[in-house]
């Protein structure tokens, strides 16, 4: 199912229902910075698996989490005051970071459960951050492939109409804002586990803050 929506003032009604999507245990699908991506409730075991499964993985490979707020960072993930105070500054943003993982999530997820770890975003779209903010909790994300839709070539552009008609029997609902464009980069991925920030891949997110 397809859901046209306008990237800079979704209906809420929408978001509400895809919502509950998740809640139910389905997938939704939506576009952020730098790409489409299919998110599940984490702390729903039949949404987690059909990710695992879409994504062709075993459960010990992370999934991102995506988040609107430090407050729904913080359910998650340990944040100490040094890093609180440079996330402050640079979030929403294209970044990764990770942090020690909580019991929160590390009930529901093995690969957090296995090294205590979690991968946190705060995507700078209006469209995620609205439906977090719907949602009211954090959701796990992994960026949609071509193999992940059985399309052979890479370069083919991905849309919404083809993602539902590729995938529609897998996701349950894509949130398409039509014409979008991409960052054409990853996020940078900043690891905090050990104290100190370092930057474990260069993306599209500025690195300067971490020297």
């Amino acid at each position: 199912m397809i859901e046209y929506v306008v990237e800079h003032n979704p209906d809420d009604r929408t978001l509400k229902k895809a919502s509950q999507i998740l809640r139910n245990g389905g997938l939704i699908c939506f576009p952020t910075e730098t790409n489409w991506v299919v998110v599940a409730d984490p702390f729903n075991k039949d949404g987690v698996d059909k990710l695992y499964r879409l994504r062709h993985v075993d459960d010990t490979k992370h999934f991102t989490v995506l988040c609107e707020s430090f407050h729904m960072a913080q359910e998650v993930s340990h944040i100490d005051d040094s890093a609180f105070r440079l996330l402050k500054k640079i979030v929403p943003g294209h970044y990764t970071f990770i942090f020690e993982a909580k019991k929160k999530i590390t009930k529901y997820l093995k690969a957090s459960r296995t090294d205590k770890e979690v991968g946190i975003r705060f995507p700078p779209v209006n469209l995620c951050r609205h439906f977090l903010a719907i949602h009211g909790e954090v959701v796990i994300s992994s960026h949609l492939t071509h193999e992940m839709l059985g399309l052979e070539e890479d370069g083919i552009p991905l849309y919404g109409a083809l993602i539902d008609d590729s995938c529609g029997n897998k996701i349950d609902l894509v949130l398409d804002p039509g014409e979008y464009e991409f960052i054409g980069n990853s996020t940078t991925i900043v690891d905090f586990t050990s104290g100190a920030p370092e930057v474990i891949r260069e993306g599209a997110g500025p690195t300067n803050f971490f020297k």
